[in-house]
């Protein structure tokens, strides 16, 4: 296949939806809506060449707009409304591409060679209903994640300099994507010193203790932490440009005296435990076509998650003592932030007050629920992965959402993907079942966005 080879029909299928979409967008939503108003006239000054001015509730850095600057001065577009939003569009354009070598890479198989065919799977997750929401509005999520992936993938191929060069941009989109910069430094290793192996006729490298995850057991971290000194000084050469970055962004932390840029009053970082819960169960509930198109189906999974919780009486035991602490952590950190109590253009205003705030009951009883949850997700993506794979991106899931004060469906994008992407074995069906269900939430929240617009109200979205 040629690098000039034709772009498959379901690649079409998606750039052409996703064009009639924004055109759609377009001419309904003619005035910036929620937070575009902030970003839109920030990117229009960046266009008149006004680098300085800068509107304080912004917390983001200008990434987006630098961005919009470029495609300004290549296309010669102009800097209105709809011309701004073809930059998250045209990064929802490059998402499959962007993702079809790191869904290659953990299916172990060559990426196609030519960037114009994405993989199937690498267009269903592109068609994610959060990323594909807000590919039509100017906001950073879209462009975030592309770089954030891109990031990940460049650390896998051993181009760690690149890897960290492009880390460093994406923290312009947003500032936590640091997390995403060391992840990726991180994974890259644990990847590495899982294949390597010693030339002929030399001595063996030394070995971390990371033996298969769904053999593994709690000994077997403790061993793998206690390994970690003998094959350290192997990785250090390849941290010294992630090291770079981390420099740069604690220049940027202590000249900005915190990590968010504007607003800060609203902005306070929380510990708040219950966010790890809430993005567990948010995974599973988008992402259960995954889950349930393992070998033997839901039946077996659901065997396997029962036996990883009440198999035997520690098990038990240990599922006991788990949810204990949950229910002290869910009692203790539970945070109602005012805009999640106060916005009804959210679904999670929604959520919060039909489901969490039905009974006071209500949030304990689900942690049986969120255990489950984590142990299937734990059990599918372990078929192939060693134990330090599985546990190194719930990792760092805790400094990225442990922080935020706030419920909010935009903060699970990154993390899902990169969970979702380590399921690979996801048959066909699976795919058109994922995507199928994707699908129908992305048609039904654009509808409601467009065309249920409530006097007094506004439009409803993620």
């Amino acid at each position: 296949m040629s690098s000039t080879s034709p772009a498959p029909t379901y690649y079409v299928i998606f750039v052409t939806a996703a064009v009639l979409t924004l055109k759609a967008v377009n001419e309904e939503v003619t005035e910036p809506y929620m937070d575009e108003p902030f970003h839109v006239p920030q990117a229009q000054a960046y266009c008149r060449g006004d680098y300085w001015t800068w509107d304080p509730k912004i917390t983001t850095p200008p990434g987006l707009y630098v961005l919009s600057l470029i495609l300004k001065k290549m296309f010669m577009l102009k800097c209105n409304l709809s011309m701004l939003r073809l930059t998250p569009l045209l990064s929802l354009l490059a998402l499959p591409i962007a993702l079809t070598p790191l869904v290659s890479y953990h299916k172990r198989e060559r990426p196609p060679p030519s960037v114009t065919t994405p993989l199937l799977e690498a267009v269903v997750l592109a068609s994610f209903p959060v990323a594909w929401f807000f590919g039509f509005l100017y906001y950073t999520e879209v462009p975030s994640l592309v770089s954030a992936i891109s990031t990940v993938v460049l650390a896998l191929e051993g181009r760690h300099w690149l890897a960290a060069l492009l880390g460093l941009v994406s923290c312009t989109f947003r500032q936590n994507n640091i997390v995403w910069v060391l992840y990726a430094y991180a994974l890259s290793q644990v990847v590495y010193l899982r294949f390597r192996r010693a030339p002929p006729d030399e001595k063996p490298p030394p070995r971390l203790h990371d033996p298969p995850a769904l053999e593994a057991g709690p000994a077997d971290l403790i061993w793998a932490v206690a390994s970690a000194p003998r094959v350290l000084p192997d990785l250090l050469r390849n941290f010294v440009p992630y090291a770079l970055v981390l420099a740069a962004f604690a220049g940027f932390v202590i000249w900005n005296g915190g990590i968010v840029l504007g607003d800060k009053a609203n902005h306070v970082p929380a510990f708040h435990v219950p966010q790890l819960y809430y993005f567990v169960g948010f995974a599973t509930a988008f992402g259960w076509p995954a889950l349930a198109s393992g070998k033997g189906g839901i039946p077996a999974l659901v065997r396997d998650v029962y036996a990883r919780m009440f198999g035997s009486k520690r098990n038990t035991a240990v599922t006991g003592v788990a949810s204990a602490i949950m229910c002290l952590t869910i009692y203790k950190f539970t945070i109602q932030h005012p805009f999640l109590l106060s916005d009804n253009r959210h679904y999670t205003f929604y959520i919060w007050r039909r489901v969490f705030l039905l009974h006071p009951v209500v949030p304990y009883l689900l942690v049986p629920g969120y255990i489950a949850c984590a142990w299937a997700w734990y059990i599918r993506i372990g078929h192939d992965q060693t134990l330090l794979q599985n546990l190194l991106l719930p990792v760092f899931v805790v400094p990225t959402l442990l922080p935020t004060p706030l419920l909010e469906p935009r903060y699970f994008l990154i993390p899902y993907i990169l969970l979702r992407v380590q399921v690979k074995d996801v048959p066909l069906w699976g795919l058109v079942c994922e995507g199928l269900w994707y699908a129908g939430i992305n048609g039904v929240t654009l509808w409601v966005f467009l065309y249920r617009e409530r006097a007094g109200v506004g439009r409803f979205m993620w």
